[in-house]
């Protein structure tokens, strides 16, 4: 399955939205995942009309709405803000949090707590048309992609995902990061790409591209589903340098369309 090469907004923190969407699409990304802590912030539907629209205007189509949304007690709150807020996005996917210091091997109560919340958000997201993929990160049921499955399958509702990045917070060789990936399957959400150091230090993509290359052709091999289009989006850059996105979306570019000359010269 192919890949759209785009960007969490996040990277682009101190950007405003159209300096968002002028980056990337000078970086020659396709999609942008926009973030719920900055651009596009629960509850602000002008904000999320405004910048869905800006996107699209650009060429470029929205990944998803990336929320922070927990899957904990604050959702019968939060959930009909978010997903106001996704549906004036134009998103059609929503991403959501398991909850933090919840970690496999947990206690029963704290798990089937965490998996209830989660039917709540996936049946209000099947309502709005709406995915859901749950951030793959260290310190949540989500850590591993065995803890993760383990979520996703008791939780059983067909709408719910979860992400994929390179696990900083536990390192492992890759041969077990590629079968993780393929374990997911068609669970496999959005992949957040970077190439980060085991103590969090950013460095150029490009020193990661034996690593990347086999995990993005693992990546392409895992059925996205009906409904689902899979993004591999940019997240941080070194330094958080917005002058140094086009170098990485170049780089990422050129992994997802090996053949370089199908890469216009002037990007180069």
């Amino acid at each position: 399955m192919s890949l759209g090469p785009g960007v969490c907004s996040v990277t682009l923190r101190r950007s405003s939205p159209p300096e968002v969407v002028d980056l990337a699409l000078a970086a020659g990304l396709e999609c942008i995942e926009w973030g719920g802590d900055v651009h596009v912030p629960h509850g602000d539907i002008a904000a999320a009309s405004r910048v869905g629209q800006l996107t699209r205007d650009a060429g470029m189509w929205v990944a998803s709405y990336g929320s922070y949304l927990f899957a904990d007690g604050t959702v019968s709150e939060e959930l009909p803000r978010v997903l106001d807020t996704a549906e004036a996005l134009g998103a059609p996917a929503l991403r959501v949090w398991a909850p933090f210091g919840i970690e496999p091997g947990c206690g029963v109560a704290e798990f089937e707590r965490t998996v209830e919340c989660l039917n709540v958000i996936c049946g209000g997201a099947a309502g709005s048309h709406l995915e859901v993929y749950v951030e793959f990160h260290g310190g949540t049921l989500t850590s591993s992609a065995a803890s993760a499955l383990e979520l996703l399958v008791e939780v059983g509702e067909p709408n719910l995902r979860c992400g994929w990045q390179p696990p900083y917070w536990h390192p492992e060789p890759l041969e077990t990061e590629l079968a993780g990936i393929r374990s997911l399957s068609d669970r496999l959400g959005h992949i957040h790409v970077y190439n980060w150091l085991a103590d969090g230090t950013r460095r150029p993509l490009e020193d990661g591209t034996g690593d990347w290359l086999r995990r993005l052709a693992v990546t392409r091999e895992a059925d996205s589903g009906a409904g689902f289009r899979r993004a591999a989006l940019l997240e941080f850059v070194p330094g958080d340098d917005p002058s140094l996105l086009e170098r990485e979306a170049l780089t990422l570019r050129r992994w997802l369309c090996p053949d370089a000359q199908m890469i216009p010269e002037e990007s180069k």
